[in-house]
């Protein structure tokens, strides 16, 4: 019982995390977005492309604002909510768009919704719903948070990003002692939060520079069409502080163990 007490204490000094450091940005507000067909979208194939076969594939659109679905290709098509699989949810429905027809859609509520053709289920796109935003851009306006939060793991450090909107495309570097870490770029945030690995230990002395840059918030491929803040976003210096309490609280567990074994002549088997 000694032994499984100071093994779970153990495990719980390993889930800690500390250092939240967090840094507002104002950005752009989304009140229209146009979404169309990708030309030959009515045969498959689009579906295997970087842009797929609504463009943009992931919208994004401010609550009250206006999702304006425009056929432009050829062929009918419909703009459904819902998935292929789970079949329609309801919550827009475009019915048969014939080539020229255009569809008008004001959500109401923050979130994703899904939405598929229902002639040709291979068609998939996303509409993402935020919080409405202010014109200035100033103290009326939204603001990007990213939170970063360190914890220490087998060999490295583990860093957990938080973001309050999806679709963040950014960088992250780490630097220790001068000496890059870990750079990452070009990364997207489909989540609202995201885990980076640095093979690297930081210390009071010698702590981990972490600097998130933002590239923008929208679909992977359509910068021309990403909004939001640009530039550095977050900081932090990663200090995880319970490396030497972990190898304390080890120590005290091998010699428990080998008390128990002492006093009861078993001999535990790992």
């Amino acid at each position: 019982m000694k032994t499984i007490a100071i093994c779970s204490l153990f495990v719980l000094f390993a889930m800690v995390a500390g250092l939240v450091a967090t840094t507002p940005a104002a950005y752009a507000d989304h009140p229209e977005v146009t979404i169309v067909p990708a030309n030959g979208s009515g045969a498959p194939g689009c579906e295997e492309t970087a842009d797929g076969c609504y463009l943009p594939t992931v919208a994004t659109v401010d609550v009250g604002g206006v999702v304006i679905m425009s056929n432009t290709d050829t062929a009918a098509h419909t703009y459904t909510s819902g998935t292929p699989d789970d079949g329609p949810d309801g919550i827009f429905d475009t019915s048969l768009l014939m080539a020229g027809g255009s569809f008008e859609w004001s959500p109401t509520e923050e979130g994703e919704y899904p939405y598929f053709c229902m002639v040709h289920p291979w068609m998939q796109g996303t509409i993402v719903v935020v919080a409405e935003h202010g014109d200035d851009h100033g103290d009326d306006g939204g603001e990007l948070m990213v939170s970063i939060a360190d914890s220490q793991v087998m060999g490295g450090t583990q860093i957990e990003l938080t973001f309050s909107e999806l679709h963040v495309n950014y960088d992250i570097t780490a630097t220790q002692g001068g000496e890059v870490v870990l750079q990452e770029t070009n990364q997207h945030a489909m989540e609202s939060t995201a885990t980076h690995q640095i093979d690297a230990l930081g210390s009071d002395d010698n702590p981990i520079d972490v600097e998130i840059v933002s590239l923008g918030i929208g679909a992977p491929g359509n910068e021309a069409d990403w909004t939001g803040p640009t530039g550095t976003v977050a900081t932090a210096k990663v200090v995880p502080e319970f490396g030497t309490i972990v190898m304390m609280v080890l120590t005290v567990a091998i010699i428990s163990i080998v008390a128990v074994t002492a006093k009861s002549r078993v001999v535990p088997r790992f």
